[in-house]
C-alpha cells in the first residue's frame, strides 16, 4: 500500500511529504516529495544589491539566521578582498553569536524531536532556554530571530555594555539544565527503545550521499568544517567533535547534546578573549559611516546614500566558502560580473543535502519509526525549498 505522509507542520517537521510504500507495518520504500515552501531566495538576491540580499540569507534555515548571516558575509568579504581587515573583536563576536544560534538550533531540534516521540516536558524545557539566547540576539539588534546583525564588513552595531553579562547569565546555568536533558532522556528505557538501532546510516551510505554535519558525524565519521577549514577565528579556540559509532537516531541525537556542551565552552573561551576594537572596517565604500557623522559630514552623507542605493561593486571573480551550520555544511557560491548585484548565487545548504539520506533510513524500518527517523536529520524545509 502507498499512502502520504504530509505535507503537515507536526511530525514532518515542516511542509515536507512523504510517500511511504509499507507491507503491513514496515516501509519499503520512501519518496520525499519538497518544494511546497519555495521562495527562490538564490533567483531572488540576483536582483538584490549585496547588501539587500544579507536579509534573505535569514530566511532560509530561519532557525540559523546568523549561521547564515556569516556563511553570506565571509563570502563577499572574501569576493571584496577585505578579509584582512576584520579584526579579532569583529571574529569573535560573530563566534559568539554563532555558537549560540548552534545551541538555540538544537534546542529546537531537540524539543521538537522529544516531542516526536512522546516527550511533552522536553519541548518545554529546551524552549525556557531558548529563550535567553533570543533575549541576547534582541539586546544587540531589537530583533529576536531575523537580526541580519552579521553582515559584509563586520556587524551592523557595537555591542551594548551589558551585553557579556546577558551571555554570561545564559552560560552560568546551562550545563545544569543540559544535564537536565540527559537525566529526562539518555537513559530513559522509553527513548532508547526508540532510538536505539532505528533508521541506521552506515560510515558507507553517509559519505556517498554527501551528509554532512551531525547526521555524518553520528555515522562515525570525523568530518566538522570549523576544524577542517577554520574561519573566523575558529582555530584559536579549543573544542572536540563528538562522533558516534552505529549511525542510528540514538547516535544523532547524543552528537548534538555532546555539541551544544562544546559550543559552550567556545562561548566561553570567546568572551574570556573578546577584545576591543572598531566593530566594521574603516571603509566608506563598503561599509556605512555612524549616524552622527552623517548629520555634520556631506562626505559621510554621499557616502551613505550612494552605498544603501547603488552598493558597492566587488571585483569580477567567483567565491565558494563553506562554514559549518547547525544542520551541516552551508557554503555559498559567488560570482561576481563587477557589478552591484550577484551576477550568480548558490547556497549547499545541509539539510537539502542531508534529507536526500532518509529514503536509505527508513527502508525497512516500522511506520512508528519515520518521525524518529526524521526527526534525527533535524532538517528545515526553508532550507531545503530555498
Amino acid at each position: 500500500m502507498t499512502i502520504n505522509m504530509g505535507p503537515q507542520h507536526p511530525s514532518t517537521h515542516g511542509v515536507l511529504r512523504l510517500l511511504l510504500t509499507i507491507e503491513g507495518e514496515t516501509v519499503i520504500k520512501a519518496v520525499p516529495d519538497i518544494g511546497f515552501l519555495h521562495t527562490g531566495i538564490e533567483k531572488t538576491a540576483e536582483s538584490k544589491s549585496y547588501h539587500q540580499a544579507l536579509v534573505l540569507t535569514d530566511r532560509m534555515d530561519y532557525l540559523t539566521p546568523l549561521n547564515n548571516n556569516l556563511a553570506y558575509s565571509l563570502s563577499v568579504e572574501r569576493l571584496l578582498g577585505i578579509e584582512d581587515q576584520i579584526n579579532d573583536k569583529i571574529k569573535y563576536t560573530r563566534v559568539i553569536l554563532a555558537e549560540l544560534q548552534r545551541i538555540a538550533s538544537h534546542l529546537v531540534w531537540l524539543g521538537t524531536h522529544a516531542l516526536d516521540l512522546g516527550a511533552m516536558s522536553m519541548f518545554l524545557y529546551c524552549f525556557r532556554e531558548r529563550e535567553m539566547i533570543l533575549d541576547v540576539f534582541e539586546l544587540i539588534s531589537g530583533v529576536r530571530m531575523m537580526t541580519s546583525f552579521i553582515c559584509p564588513g563586520g556587524l551592523q552595531a557595537d555591542l551594548p555594555p551589558q551585553f557579556e553579562k546577558t551571555v554570561r547569565a545564559f552560560t552560568s546555568i546551562f550545563p545544569a539544565r543540559l544535564q537536565e536533558y540527559h537525566d529526562l532522556l539518555s537513559n530513559n528505557q522509553l527513548w532508547l527503545e526508540r532510538t536505539k538501532n532505528i533508521c541506521v546510516l552506515n560510515q558507507e551510505d553517509a559519505l556517498a550521499y554527501g551528509a554532512t554535519g551531525p547526521v555524518l558525524r553520528g555515522s562515525g565519521v570525523l568530518w566538522d568544517t570549523r576544524k577542517v577549514f577554520p574561519y573566523s577565528g575558529y582555530e584559536q579556540f579549543d573544542f572536540d567533535i563528538p562522533v558516534g559509532s552505529n549511525g542510528d537516531v540514538y547516535d544523532r541525537y547524543m552528537v548534538r547534546m555532546l555539541e551544544m556542551e562544546q559550543s559552550l565552552k567556545i562561548v566561553n573561551q570567546a568572551l574570556e578573549g573578546l577584545p576591543a576594537g572598531p566593530y566594521r572596517v574603516n571603509d566608506p565604500k563598503i561599509t556605512p559611516p555612524p549616524k552622527w557623522q552623517i548629520t555634520g559630514s556631506m562626505e559621510a552623507l554621499i557616502h551613505h546614500f550612494k552605498l544603501f542605493t547603488e552598493g558597492y561593486r566587488p571585483p569580477k571573480g567567483e567565491v565558494f566558502v563553506r562554514t559549518e551550520s547547525p544542520k551541516g555544511e552551508l557554503a555559498f557560491y559567488i560570482v561576481s560580473d563587477g557589478g552591484p548585484k550577484p551576477y550568480r548565487m548558490h547556497v549547499r545548504g545541509g539539510s537539502f543535502a542531508n534529507l536526500q539520506v532518509l529514503p536509505r533510513m527508513l527502508e525497512g524500518s516500522f511506520l512508528a519509526d519515520v518521525v524518529a527517523g526524521i526527526g534525527s536529520i533535524d532538517i528545515v524545509l526553508g532550507e531545503v525549498d530555498r
